[in-house]
């Protein structure tokens, strides 16, 4: 029988064509697992997300007259808007739609292309948007549509026009969870979407002894839940369970609970319902795995900052900004494997330090937030080695207003120095933060701009490509916490405003990459209104560069409790984000968390480290390893952990 055009088409897997095979991170798309599956999350309409019709359609520029699509999803119904998309193949030149499969909280539309123009199949009262797992089979042929939900009744439709036979595909691509526009983007989970063409898929998934979760063509990184290791003790989330994971509220134990499990992933304990109460399954550890308690710092006061910096041919060291007046903040020396004092420098409520050079010289700046006395004028000041006395002299001073951080950096070989300003005298949160910049004639700092601010605790400087950004943490301003935070661009020799962020309270921002991909990651403090009370476990979160929407996209949220630092480091191949929680609203004894990037999931805890008023982290390095080390603005005591690297 000679070879016919359009009759060797094969089944599809249109999810599968656009994730990578080697479950490398791809932007725009994060992998989630709830109700025991996994599913991809997508946060915005990329080119990734897109493929030509021609790659599908390569002896026949038509859709299929006759087809099924298979579609495994999970929609929480508090997310679902008016119209999305699951699928749509979009002609590009002139952007019109050809056939898209959507879903809206109680119908499931297919549009197309027509001979009489836009045609659309609905299917009403359809209820996806219930935060379930479902399957459904879409079958086409001639004027009739079937739509067979969770291997149910098959629900029937016959149109008054036949499926076209002549739907050119030529010059459209197929756009997956979108219509190619932000504007009808998929909010939920999506675990398959499969085209069979010539048939109905019906018959080749039901009956099934999981009708939710169907199995024609699942992705392999989403078909293969992990196995938990025997090789570590450490608890990680459970896969297996219908219970969701919540962190810091034990959630109700009542009849409908019974057997249950619930997993707290902050103080590392699974329990189980007997229909009253939960009992404790698994005792936490009293060996943190991987990561050893390795120094005990006692100093002489609270530590808000922790400052690591090497000093050529003398050595590393560590500043920490006390709380106490006398005797001041102290300078700690890394020596034979141990920090051990070297310099008390007198401060004034210090809140920061932040060392940086300028040519040869190499200088620490503290940020005082209360002057020496009462009704005198607060300074911060500048410090500089000393390379004949060996230790850091007072070199200038800097007016500054409850000053909460320093940011130093250079732009075209120009050095500057950003103080954030948190309120004046008189509690006035909303004031100018200060860039100065370095005068290479009288070596000083001058003013070279002020920045409206509120209530700032941080800046952030950091460069992408050509571009040099600036990001401010505000958390105040004079009414609530809930606020607007800013990210800078350096043009035309000065900052100018590019993008806002909401954030509650913010005390940090942190910026780093993996691979190409650039990340900021904010500490929301707490969440404080005009009226009702505070709360202080709430989502920090991190936000992703978009490089065609230049603009910085929510990539995850994460539960933090008054989240005041985030430190990133890698090890190998390996990359981890470390928060510093210090207060849940009744205890300052909490445990902070380590989180591993596991690319598609984003990040996730791994480990736990006991803290108390943790208020900052950072990692170092040295010759006798890698570290962790972490200061306590409740106990004058600071901790340095040491990575157990295998």
């Amino acid at each position: 029988m000679p070879w016919k055009p359009c009759t060797d088409l094969h089944p599809v897997d249109l999810l599968s064509r656009v994730l990578p095979h080697n479950g490398e991170a791809l932007a725009g798309v994060r992998m989630v697992q709830e109700g025991g599956a996994r599913g991809v999350q997508l946060f915005k309409p990329t080119q990734a997300l897109t493929f030509p019709s021609s790659q599908l359609f390569i002896n026949c520029a038509h859709f299929p007259a006759e087809f099924s699509i298979v579609a495994t999803l999970k929609v929480p119904q508090t997310r679902v808007k008016k119209n999305e998309y699951l699928f749509a193949v979009v002609k590009e030149d002139v952007d019109q739609l050809l056939l898209g499969l959507r879903f809206s909280k109680n119908k499931v539309h297919l549009i197309y292309r027509g001979s009489m123009g836009r045609e659309r199949l609905s299917f009403k009262r359809i209820r996806l948007a219930d935060n379930h797992w479902h399957s459904m089979v879409l079958a086409i042929s001639g004027h009739h549509a079937t739509l067979t939900l969770d291997c149910g009744i098959p629900l029937e439709l016959v149109h008054k026009q036949p499926f076209p036979s002549d739907l050119s595909t030529d010059g459209s691509r197929f756009h997956i969870g979108s219509r190619r526009k932000w504007k009808g983007l998929f909010s939920g989970l999506l675990r398959q979407l499969v085209l069979l063409p010539g048939s109905d898929a019906t018959s080749r998934v039901c009956p099934s002894s999981k009708p939710s979760l169907v199995d024609l063509s699942v992705p392999t990184i989403l078909s293969n839940l992990p196995v938990k290791s025997h090789m570590n003790d450490v608890l990680l989330p459970p896969y297996e369970t219908e219970v969701r994971v919540t962190v810091g509220s034990k959630p109700a134990c009542t009849g409908a609970e019974q057997g249950q499990l619930w997993f707290d992933t902050l103080k590392k304990g699974l329990f189980l319902c007997d229909g009253a109460h939960w009992h404790s399954m698994l005792q936490d550890k009293d060996r943190l795995d991987y990561v050893d308690d390795y120094q005990d710092l006692y100093t002489t006061s609270e530590t808000q900052d922790i400052e690591l910096f090497q000093i050529p041919s003398v050595g590393m060291f560590a500043a920490m900004a006390h709380r106490a007046t006398k005797p001041g903040s102290a300078i700690y020396r890394w020596t034979h494997g141990h920090f051990q004092l070297y310099q008390n420098i007198s401060t004034f409520k210090a809140q920061a330090w932040k060392q940086f050079t300028i040519g040869r010289k190499m200088f620490l700046a503290v940020s005082n937030s209360v002057g020496p006395a009462d009704g005198k004028q607060e300074l911060s000041v500048i410090y500089r080695w000393s390379n004949k006395r060996l230790k850091f002299l007072r070199y200038q001073t800097l007016e500054t207003h409850s000053a909460r951080d320093w940011e130093a950096f250079h732009i075209n070989n120009e050095a500057f120095l950003a103080v954030a300003n948190h309120r004046t005298d008189n509690g006035n949160h909303n004031i100018n933060s200060v860039v100065y910049k370095w005068n290479p004639g009288t070596k000083t700092f001058e003013v070279n701009q002020t920045i409206s601010t509120s209530g700032a605790y941080d800046w952030e400087f950091f460069t992408v490509g050509p571009y040099h950004f600036l990001a401010v943490a505000n958390a105040f301003d004079g009414i609530s916490t809930q606020t607007d935070s800013s990210i800078y661009i350096w043009l035309g020799g000065a900052f100018q405003l590019f993008q806002t962020i909401r954030t509650f309270g913010a005390t940090d921002w942190e910026m780093f990459q993996i691979g190409n991909r650039v990340f900021l990651a904010v500490a929301n403090g707490h969440m404080l209104c005009k009226r009702g009370p505070s709360l202080y476990t709430i989502n920090s979160t991190i936000y992703e560069l978009d490089m065609t929407t230049k603009m910085f996209l929510k990539f995850q949220d994460i539960v933090t409790y008054s989240a005041v630092d985030w430190e990133f480091f890698s090890l190998g191949d390996e990359h981890f984000l470390v928060v510093a929680n210090s207060y849940d609203g009744s205890s300052y004894s909490l445990n902070s968390v380590i989180y591993r990037w596991q690319g598609y999931e984003g990040f996730v805890p791994v480990h736990r480290l006991p803290t108390i008023g943790c208020s900052d982290w950072e990692f170092f390095t040295s010759a006798e390893g890698s570290y962790l080390m972490y200061s306590s603005a409740k106990a004058p005591l600071s901790k340095v952990f040491k990575l157990r690297i295998h």
